[in-house]
């Protein structure tokens, strides 16, 4: 069904346009007049200009950097460590990953220290493109709330002092807006959710002033990449004629509702409610969201829908949105029902064998592929299955083991017993990756992520017995003297390494394997909510603060 419906709809749809068009049109006339006076300048009156201009940016950011953030309620936080197993076996489990996470810290530590991320064969620095070309030392800060819930506080020390000295945002850098926010700004408030150190909100709030500028396009939908010096903005450049990504724009919420929250702002919330209103007031082909939006148009892109890469964490932060606002904000809840509704219409369905996959839906056509990233969503309709619409918390905790059980044939069907980055569901060919750029494993942990939301909501041992598996395949073929790398080829039992330890592999599959075998009390899911990056930020009551609609902060 496409989302509103009669001729009122349409006609408020093109007074929309028509508005959209008329702001677009006064930008450019007001760009060029102000390019007219410009020319009329010496060389040293627009020097001397721009040197102003510096010089009133940079003053700016000193006041902001020296700014006092307001002493406000901290959200009740329950279990915070311990979470032990009970029974030696388990507790045997949790200390294995336990000594896991101190070699991929301890390599890290020892060959990289401040650089983003570790090459473990190479033993020296790696980063990519998403962190621009500065050392911001994403593992440090990505791996931190590990470090503190499994009781590493050495380590987590040593991570808080380079942070303290080191970690600057002023840097002429581009990165990825959806990168940092997840990584760097949810590590940073988890990390002072766990701890209580000042230093981690301060440095959060100072990156979240530097991603801003990214929202200024004709229609508030941010851009991809911002530089963090200069504040300007573009997307990548093979994304769909210029578009912004759905997963990237649409995976802000719940880190910007706790930096309102902190900061005492409401400018951030105001970024992602307004990025919320646009999306529901557009019209959805089947109902489905493309996952490409044109920020200077307002107009989607291709009509390609995943609930894998380019459009995974979307759907998730609608959930999560209700629920860091102790389910108050019900509008996130509807949006994310209805898109649920749409995506068992029209992409789910059964392999011949009975498998339960979700596919992807490319200018109306289903591709029978599903990718690795698109097995968190296991997890995703157990944690929704409560509050469902007409009853249907049953049927969302069955579909929940459904795609759990496919992911893990995903990863029973390789030599390795490590998934492949995506698998087909085409004639005889189910759970299984047929192109060889398909067939690598970089430390992913969305199957392992599921495993543990369906063992907090059900206690089948199964799930467990398979992260299990999961976590000896990755000590097996993975671990190198220096580390731990990602695998070309899990159909080959002697691979090639990539030679990167992904921070993602401290930040989120060491910390779901290591929840998975401690006790339901270590970070209660009536507490906490886990960011896309699983960084834990505590639910916000109402009594702290109103988030359907509108922000109050006591």
């Amino acid at each position: 069904m496409v989302h509103g419906g009669g001729e009122e709809h349409r006609h408020r749809h093109r007074e929309e346009e028509e508005q959209l068009r008329k702001m677009i049109r006064a930008d450019h006339e007001r760009a060029l007049e102000e390019a007219k006076e410009k020319l009329k300048k010496s060389k040293d009156q627009i020097r001397a200009e721009i040197q102003t201009e510096k010089n009133r940016v940079a003053q700016n950011a000193k006041k902001r950097e020296g700014k006092q953030l307001p002493q406000v309620p901290i959200p009740k936080l329950v279990g915070i460590n311990n979470g032990d197993p009970g029974d030696p076996e388990t507790r045997e489990k949790q200390e294995k990953i336990k000594e896991m996470m101190k070699h991929a810290w301890g390599n890290y530590r020892q060959y990289a220290w401040g650089h983003n991320e570790l090459k473990p064969l190479s033993r020296k620095g790696h980063s990519t493109n998403i962190f621009g070309n500065s050392q911001l030392g994403a593992t440090i800060v990505d791996a931190l709330d590990t470090l503190y819930i499994m009781g590493l506080f050495d380590e987590f020390r040593d991570g808080k002092e380079w942070i303290e000295k080191n970690l600057d945002f002023s840097v002429n850098a581009e990165v990825s807006v959806f990168e940092v926010n997840i990584r760097f700004i949810g590590g940073l408030l988890a990390a002072y959710y766990l701890s209580g150190e000042e230093v981690f909100k301060q440095k959060a709030a100072q990156l979240a002033e530097k991603l801003l500028p990214s929202f200024n396009t004709p229609t508030g939908i941010p851009w991809a990449m911002v530089n963090l010096k200069s504040g300007v903005g573009r997307n990548w450049g093979w994304a769909s004629a210029g578009s912004s990504i759905l997963s990237e724009f649409g995976t802000l919420h719940l880190e910007f509702v706790h930096l309102s929250y902190l900061t005492g702002d409401p400018i951030y919330y105001k970024k992602v409610l307004h990025i919320r209103k646009l999306l529901q007031n557009m019209d959805r082909p089947h109902g489905l969201y493309p996952n490409y939006l044109n920020p200077r148009t307002g107009r989607w892109g291709q009509h390609h829908t995943s609930v894998g890469g380019l459009g995974d964490s979307f759907y998730e932060y609608l959930l999560k949105a209700w629920l860091v606002s102790d389910k108050t904000d019900t509008e996130a809840r509807k949006m994310y029902d209805d898109a649920m509704q749409a995506i068992e219409k029209h992409l789910i369905r059964k392999s011949n064998s009975g498998l339960t996959f979700i596919g992807e839906w490319k200018n109306g056509h289903l591709e029978r592929k599903m990718g690795h990233l698109t097995c968190f969503a296991g997890g995703m309709f157990a944690l929704g299955a409560d509050g469902s619409p007409n009853d249907k918390a049953g049927h969302y905790l069955q579909l929940g083991a459904e795609i759990a059980h496919t992911c893990h044939q995903s990863y029973d069907k390789t030599v390795l017993k490590l998934g492949p980055e995506a698998f087909k569901f085409d004639g005889g060919t189910e759970g299984v990756a047929l192109r060889q750029n398909e067939k690598y494993y970089i430390l992913r942990p969305e199957v392992i992520e599921t495993y543990w939301y369906m063992w907090r909501f059900t206690h089948d041992p199964k799930y467990r017995q398979w992260g299990w598996e999961a976590a000896q395949a990755i000590d097996k073929y993975c671990r190198v003297v220096g580390g731990f790398s990602g695998v070309k080829d899990v159909y080959s039992s002697s691979p090639a390494y990539d030679d990167v330890q992904q921070s993602f592999f401290l930040a989120e599959t060491l910390k779901y394997l290591y929840l998975l075998f401690s006790s339901d009390d270590l970070l209660p899911l009536d507490y906490w909510v886990f960011n896309t990056e699983a960084h834990p930020l505590p639910i916000l009551r109402s009594m702290n603060s109103t988030l359907s609609g509108n922000i109050v902060f006591q």
